[in-house]
């Protein structure tokens, strides 16, 4: 199962004015584990920043959903409270109340209330938004653009060479008799078999 991971990094960033300073910034990654985050951290920052790096935290983060805009690039962090009906839909049952954060980009905190308001619009139960704050997430690495399970897909690629790598490694070939990989075995075998 995959999770959200907020990943501290610390690095010297150039400004604007073209001087230096050392910042640490927040970047929200998915991924299984710990580990995987920290790994995906560096693949994904190590084309993007110049020079070292370091990650000085890593934690998982409660995040049900990304909605991202392209014409904004600040994240908002959105919670939203609702009240779900109890075990079996008894009735008489007390109600529970449920919160969930969101982030999504956009321009303002009512551009964020705006855009929450209509993606959730679908929903079939009401909800509040009690909360909406700037988030200091500089970037977001999700999964492949499908969503893919990117453990998944990196064991089927390190099976699929193993398994060249065990059929060609060993030089193991099975043709047909008179294709080019068998030519100079059938050759040796008519001779001999001329010979007798």
């Amino acid at each position: 199962m995959n999770s959200w991971f907020t990943v501290k990094v610390k690095y010297t960033k150039q400004l604007e004015d073209g001087t230096f300073k050392r910042v640490s910034e927040p970047y929200l990654v998915a991924a299984m584990t710990f580990t995987d985050a920290e790994a995906r951290i560096y693949e994904e920052l190590g084309s993007l920043i110049r020079g070292e790096f370091i990650v000085t935290g890593i934690a998982r983060t409660d995040v049900h959903d990304i909605f991202h805009y392209d014409d904004a690039d600040v994240w908002y962090k959105c919670k939203i409270s609702f009240e779900s009906q109890a075990d079996g839909g008894e009735e008489g049952a007390k109600a529970k109340k449920v919160s969930q954060n969101f982030l999504v980009s956009a321009h303002s905190v009512k551009d964020a209330y705006e855009r929450l308001k209509e993606s959730l619009g679908s929903l079939m139960i009401d909800f509040m938004i009690p909360a909406i704050t700037v988030s200091p997430i500089i970037d977001i690495f999700p999964f492949g653009d499908e969503g893919e399970d990117r453990a998944a897909v990196e064991l089927e690629k390190q099976l699929k060479k193993e398994v060249a790598e065990h059929k060609l490694g060993t030089k193991t070939v099975f043709s047909a008799p008179g294709s080019d990989e068998d030519e100079e075995d059938s050759i040796i075998d008519d001779q001999f078999g001329e010979e007798e």
